[in-house]
């Protein structure tokens, strides 16, 4: 059977407008606006497509949901530790870690925030539990390889994370009380004082 050139435009349109495009956009508005904020046809719209083609690659909005948090699990947690992993010892990890997470990416807020104001919802609630106690458990188990006792690397990874989720916060309300040049050097060396003494 000859399709009509209607259809095959429109299916090598929805093959270039990928699944992977469909998760970061809607990765993007859970971080800012929670699964609430997550409509199909404004998405779409932004996108500048159809709803056609989200139902190309997902069976309905919940599937785009998942989706959307094991991307930000993936690239937001599995690869930062990845990459940290090579580093020589602890203290370098630590210190590259808060690095980027106070320096380099600084500038855009976590989807943490975005995504704990939805908790209720099944998938968020055990995404964002996993994510969470995934980076405390990393921090607490760098602090504990750095020589600090457990107990005590454990209250110091959950204030690093506490931080790091207000310093998030502030990047969003009120960006000028953040440092920055020389000042956020000398705040990235108190917190790894705090984390190490």
């Amino acid at each position: 059977m000859v399709r009509p050139y209607g259809t095959v435009r429109t299916v090598a349109r929805e093959q270039r407008l990928g699944r992977e495009i469909w998760t970061r956009a809607a990765l993007d508005v859970l971080g800012e606006r929670g699964v609430a904020g997550l409509a199909i046809e404004p998405l779409a719209r932004s996108l500048g497509t159809t709803k056609g083609s989200f139902y190309w690659h997902f069976r309905n909005r919940e599937e785009l949901i998942r989706a959307a948090l094991e991307r930000w699990e993936n690239e937001e947690t599995d690869a930062v530790i990845a990459m940290l992993g090579p580093l020589a010892d602890a203290r370098s990890r630590l210190r590259e870690l808060v690095t980027a997470i106070f320096l380099t990416h600084g500038t855009v807020p976590d989807r943490s925030l975005g995504l704990a104001a939805d908790a209720s919802h099944p998938a968020v609630a055990e995404v964002l539990a996993r994510v969470t106690r995934r980076r405390i458990g990393y921090v607490a188990e760098q602090l504990v390889t750095a020589g600090l006792e457990e107990e005590e690397a454990q209250h110091r990874a959950v204030l690093a994370y506490t931080s790091y989720l207000g310093y998030s916060t502030l990047m969003r309300s009120t960006p000028d009380v953040v440092p920055r040049g020389p000042q956020a050097e000398a705040f990235l060396d108190s917190m790894m004082r705090v984390l190490l003494t």
